[in-house]
């Protein structure tokens, strides 16, 4: 095999490679085409701090808590300025969690999120239905919130 013939195969190999690790990786990227609200003037908004604690890790930040009196709802968890840890967008059916704090992140249909974030999502209704505390305690399984506001 000459050399012109030999790094044309291994060009077209190349080629050929990266075809389908793109497409793996386009198909394996889930795309949100939920809208959520954006916050308005008459949102209610708190800000202090966050105590997670779970079986293997405890976790201290920054919080800013945004939620709508229809039901609309956002969590910001940080680490100082610029460093988000975990960002949490839900309303009634729909959330979206991105974040190092999340890992990968998920977002879809509430009622099929993975075990590991119901205790995240149950926030929404804690939040919702105790607008005004000081203090926000809330325990799901080995999981434990601690706000402090």
């Amino acid at each position: 095999m000459t050399r012109i013939t030999a790094g044309r195969a291994v060009a077209t190999a190349f080629q050929s490679i990266l075809a389908i690790t793109c497409v793996c990786v386009i198909s394996c990227a889930t795309v949100s085409r939920h809208e959520f609200s954006e916050p308005t003037a008459g949102w209610q908004t708190k800000t202090g701090q966050l105590m997670y604690r779970n079986s293997k890790t405890t976790l201290i930040g920054d919080a800013l808590v945004r939620f709508s009196k229809t039901g609309d709802f956002e969590l910001t968890v940080s680490k100082g300025p610029g460093i988000t840890l975990l960002s949490l967008r839900q309303d009634a059916t729909f959330a979206k969690i991105t974040g190092a704090f999340a890992r990968q992140g998920w977002s879809g249909p509430v009622t099929q999120a993975p075990p590991q974030l119901r205790g995240w999502l149950a926030l929404r209704d804690r939040f919702l239905h105790a607008p005004n505390q000081k203090t926000l305690r809330y325990t799901a399984g080995n999981e434990t919130f601690v706000f402090r506001f």
